[in-house]
């Protein structure tokens, strides 16, 4: 039974950073990555779908980022939909395929940038406590069922505190690794 709150506790918390890495990917450096638009979604034949699942999408430039649609009545819906994002990016359209140019990074805009990885960061390091108040809870409640000894429960709390630890580190870890991305000039 606490390994079952273990193990999921561990499982919630890789998904936490997944998920924050997800999200650090999509934070705009200088240079071009596919990942930046990864989550933009398209109007396509009257349902919301992934930009990835309606065009091909590659980089062949650092500052550039070439989306080329499976359907060519698909690009005026799919350039509302990169100018409705918050890119901050003008698509540029060929009529084949939809560039788009990104441009350097101004010193003010790199800070803010900066200043959102760490909110990001600090929301993801949220999300792994928030698995572990929930795994102690879960283990508080199997030492009122009597189903688990004191010093089990005690054991499993040092044991989350580790996991809890390890992922908060590795977070931050993610966050430095970006915010130097970021500042790259």
């Amino acid at each position: 039974m606490i390994d079952d709150v273990r193990q999921d506790a561990e499982h919630r918390m890789q998904g936490a950073l997944d998920a924050l890495g997800r999200e650090l990917a999509a934070v705009r450096t200088g240079r071009a990555s596919a990942s930046l638009v990864d989550r933009i979604q398209v109007e396509y034949y009257g349902t919301l779908t992934p930009l990835n699942q309606v065009a091909g999408i590659s980089v062949p430039e650092a500052r550039t980022i070439m989306i080329q649609p499976w359907e060519r009545s698909t690009i005026p819906h799919i350039e509302r939909a990169l100018q409705k994002s918050d890119l901050g990016l003008t698509p540029n359209s060929d009529g084949v395929v939809i560039r788009l140019n990104i441009p350097t990074l101004t010193e003010d805009r790199r800070k803010t940038l900066v200043k959102t990885v760490k909110s990001r960061v600090e929301d993801g390091k949220v999300a792994v406590r928030n698995v572990r108040r929930d795994a102690v809870d879960s283990v508080k409640a199997l030492l009122k069922d009597k189903q688990i000894t004191e010093d089990d429960e005690r054991r499993t709390h040092q044991e989350l505190d580790t996991l809890t630890r390890r992922f908060t580190d590795e977070a931050d870890r993610m966050g430095s690794v970006k915010e130097a991305e970021v500042l790259e000039v």
